[in-house]
């Protein structure tokens, strides 16, 4: 795969991304849209409100250049407090787009992002940070205690090519989810090809975050395998709260402040619901349900109900008590 091209699936991700924090300035080209740093400086303020010193910062249309240099300045000195790897990064350098260091912060930034929402999401991690290696445990848990034999030994582990971790990563989070049948060996391009689109429509399903593409799965972009298991960890820790009182968690001790169950990696709400039926699951239809015992003592279907009920003849006892109205 080409440099243009590995460039141009990240740009996608990060546009995505930024558009979905849910920031005033919609963001159409990533490298041209940031150069002034106001998008920039809008990111960091979803990511960590308060951070940015709006009254040093200059908001579009800039015709100054200074201005905007100022604007990234601020950029990359929050970066460095977030503790970004910056090494020989100034604030001229976002002006000028420079692609290979715009996706550097860019990255930071929104993997900055995955880990703080998880960590808010983690009651017991009591504050501790979490890391790449407890979302990779997390999985590898997770697989395992639904009774499968994937392993993930990296994000960047060839294996997960095949795309059969992801899906019982998804079937151990959520069993109705999957539908087996679809599923291929992952053998041949082709075949894996399946198996990622599959995963990326199964998580959205759900209502996971997702701004990868099935390249990116198939080449095993680390990146993007990251953000993919955060997203789907992040949508599996958040279940408790949504479910019934008497829903119990998994070995994980998955439970979360009722602060936080506001947030998500992207800055909205997935309004998916915590359950996914799938072909299998039985309904009974409206007709069959029983209504309450009518005075045949007989049940009648809900629709029969409202009908008697409209055309039931008043009680004998209101007939009584007209007639003595009519004697008074």
């Amino acid at each position: 795969m080409s440099e243009d091209v590995q460039t141009c699936r990240e740009e996608r991700a990060f546009r995505l991304w930024i558009n979905s924090l849910g920031v005033d300035t919609y963001v159409n080209n990533v490298f041209e849209d940031v150069r002034n740093g106001w998008v920039l400086l809008e990111v960091l303020d979803k990511v960590s409100p308060g951070i940015v010193k709006w009254k040093q910062a200059s908001k579009p249309p800039i015709k100054m250049p200074f201005r905007k240099v100022e604007n990234c300045n601020q950029v990359v000195g929050i970066g460095k407090e977030l503790k970004f790897s910056l090494v020989n990064v100034a604030g001229n350098d976002i002006v000028q787009g420079n692609k290979k260091l715009i996706l550097a912060f860019l990255w930071q930034l929104m993997r900055y992002n995955i880990l703080q929402l998880l960590k808010n999401l983690r009651s017991h991690s009591q504050g501790k940070e979490v890391t790449d290696a407890d979302i990779l445990n997390w999985a590898n848990s997770k697989v395992k205690n639904a009774g499968r034999t994937s392993e993930m030994e990296s994000f960047k582990d060839k294996n997960l090519s095949n795309g059969i971790f992801f899906l019982e990563l998804l079937s151990a989070v959520e069993p109705r989810v999957v539908n087996w049948h679809l599923v291929t060996k992952g053998e041949t391009d082709e075949e894996k090809r399946l198996n990622a689109t599959y995963i990326i429509s199964v998580a959205r399903k759900l209502g996971c975050s997702i701004f990868l593409l099935p390249e990116d799965i198939m080449e095993v972009n680390q990146k993007m395998i990251l953000t993919l298991t955060a997203s789907i960890m992040y949508w599996s820790l958040k279940q408790p709260a949504e479910e019934a009182p008497t829903a119990t968690s998994n070995s994980e001790n998955e439970s979360f402040p009722n602060g936080n169950d506001n947030l998500s990696i992207e800055g909205v709400v997935p309004e998916a619901s915590s359950s996914c039926p799938d072909e299998n699951t039985d309904v009974v239809p409206p007709q069959l349900v029983e209504a309450p015992l009518s005075n045949t003592g007989t049940s009648l279907p809900v629709t029969e109900k409202k009908e008697c009920i409209g055309n039931e003849a008043p009680p004998q006892e209101q007939d009584g008590e007209g007639e003595l109205n009519k004697e008074m």
